[in-house]
């Protein structure tokens, strides 16, 4: 049964997915890169051999970032078997009320939906278009047309009673909340929302070293450590476990404080 429903989840992410769809909602970089290595190649044609060396290291600099960003975001989103969740080690009962939040973007329900099918499911999607502004996530939301099952809601007003969920994922979206009060609300309503014995699975791009190095200005787009372990304490949770799944990707597994587990 368990191998059925591997290969069920194999199917519901192509080869390549993850990076394709990188490039596919990130053109406009990836144009530019290109734009810029074959301007420099051009000068270096025509300016004296003193300067060749100079626009060669920009030109490897350029063309290496590239691949390499490209090199491992494969590697994390299509190669690292992060999408079918068997990293997780969570047992969910077939009665379970599971949440999953995304930010216009839901790249994770359909696995859910497929992995705990026994589980009722609830999605919801926080997306704003006046404060989410980037045009990859406009791109993505064209691509992918959200579940007809999404319900769009406010991040800071969850539309559900006190102790309903048993599990909500946050997967690649919290980030997306910049406003640090407004984020900090969005956590203490998950914990209301949140029974005393359920879990919050947060998923994120951690704003480290390896992070700079790969994406290096994208780094800038992700939180640190601290930055969610203080959002985290502000909303009465604590981490229960934490999972370093590569060197540029977290799980948070968080409770209600005062849970006995």
């Amino acid at each position: 049964m368990e191998k059925g429903k591997n290969r069920k989840l194999e199917k519901l992410r192509k080869p390549f997915q993850g990076v394709y769809n990188i490039i596919r909602f990130n053109w406009h970089f990836y144009f530019l890169a290109f734009g810029a290595i074959l301007i420099l190649f051009s000068i270096s044609r025509i300016i004296p051999a003193s300067f060749q060396i100079l626009i060669n290291i920009f030109l490897i600099l350029i063309l290496g970032t590239t691949l390499i960003s490209l090199l491992i975001s494969f590697y994390i989103y299509d190669l690292s078997g992060i999408y079918n969740l068997d990293w997780l080690k969570i047992s969910i009962e077939s009665d379970s009320k599971i949440i999953n939040i995304n930010a216009g973007f839901d790249e994770t329900s359909s696995i859910l939906k497929n992995k705990f099918s026994d589980s009722e499911l609830k999605i919801f999607d926080f997306y704003d278009p006046l404060k989410n502004t980037e045009i990859s996530i406009k791109r993505a939301r064209k691509a992918y047309p959200q579940n007809t099952a999404t319900i769009k809601i406010n991040a800071t007003l969850l539309p559900l009673e006190n102790n309903y969920a048993d599990f909500i994922f946050i997967i690649f979206s919290a980030h997306e909340i910049r406003n640090e009060n407004e984020r900090i609300i969005f956590f203490k309503e998950l914990n209301r929302i949140l029974k005393t014995s359920g879990q919050i699975i947060i998923v994120e791009h951690i704003r480290n070293l390896a992070n700079l190095i790969v994406y290096n200005v994208g780094f800038f787009h992700f939180f640190s450590s601290e930055v969610w372990f203080k959002t985290f304490k502000n909303a009465d949770l604590f981490v229960s476990k934490e999972i370093k799944f590569t060197p540029f990707i977290k799980a948070f597994l968080l409770q209600k404080n005062g849970n006995p587990s």
